[in-house]
């Protein structure tokens, strides 16, 4: 399985698979965006339709692999997904991969989260010569990841690969300087991603909260 399946083995589980993240994004920052389309929060704001409908095309893909249609991904589903991706872990790699986007603690990986799971195959593994429906799908969306690392790229200022809160407020001011977010506003931003509560958020956990932002689910 390449990337993913050499830092999910590792002992300390999610902060490998975040740091690794956290390189990729720094490597995509210099080698791939350059100088950035992105200009302002407001230009991001416009995106979010476009962001909407196409992340929304993966509804059908999470529909498939919920098995018992409750809504989520069990372990023995995800377990499916990954073996008709090609992507053969172990039980206790699988086990660490599920637990790492099950953000919400719920037991199951939820639409928005299967879209998390989703960017992370995208952005870490490495490509491969065969090909299915499921793999077709994911190429056909890969751009929107690449935007949407390029949206998280625009907020992280001093390029560490995660975000502070230094980091929300002086883009959100910045890039809009006649009307600056009140401070309230961006501390609320920012609390709705750091999931851990740690005053970092990982790319993981922007995702979440920007797919929330889009409102995805909104009209389901």
């Amino acid at each position: 399985m390449g990337v993913i399946l050499s830092c999910i083995g590792k002992s300390s589980k999610s902060m490998s698979l975040d740091d690794k993240i956290e390189r990729k994004i720094v490597e995509m920052r210099r080698h791939k965006f350059g100088e950035s389309k992105l200009k302002s929060v407001d230009g991001i704001v416009m995106m979010f339709p476009m962001f909407k409908e196409k992340l929304k095309t993966l509804r059908g893909m999470f529909e498939q692999y919920d098995e018992d249609s409750n809504g989520s991904i069990e372990p023995n589903e995800l377990k499916k997904f990954l073996e008709h991706l090609d992507l053969h872990l172990k039980e206790k790699e699988i086990e660490t991969l599920f637990e790492y986007c099950d953000i919400d603690g719920s037991k199951g990986i939820q639409f928005n989260e299967f879209i998390v799971l989703l960017c992370l195959i995208h952005l870490l593994e490495e490509p491969s010569s065969s090909n299915n429906s499921s793999k077709a799908g994911l190429e056909r969306v890969g751009e929107i990841f690449n935007a949407i690392v390029e949206t998280f790229v625009f907020f992280d200022k001093n390029g560490d690969g995660k975000l502070n809160k230094k980091d929300m407020v002086r883009t959100l001011n910045e890039t809009n300087p006649r009307e600056r977010s009140p401070a309230r506003i961006s501390k609320h931003r920012f609390q709705e991603m750091d999931w851990d509560k740690n005053g970092q958020v990982t790319f993981r956990e922007f995702l979440f909260g920007f797919i929330n932002w889009v409102g995805i689910d909104a009209d389901e």
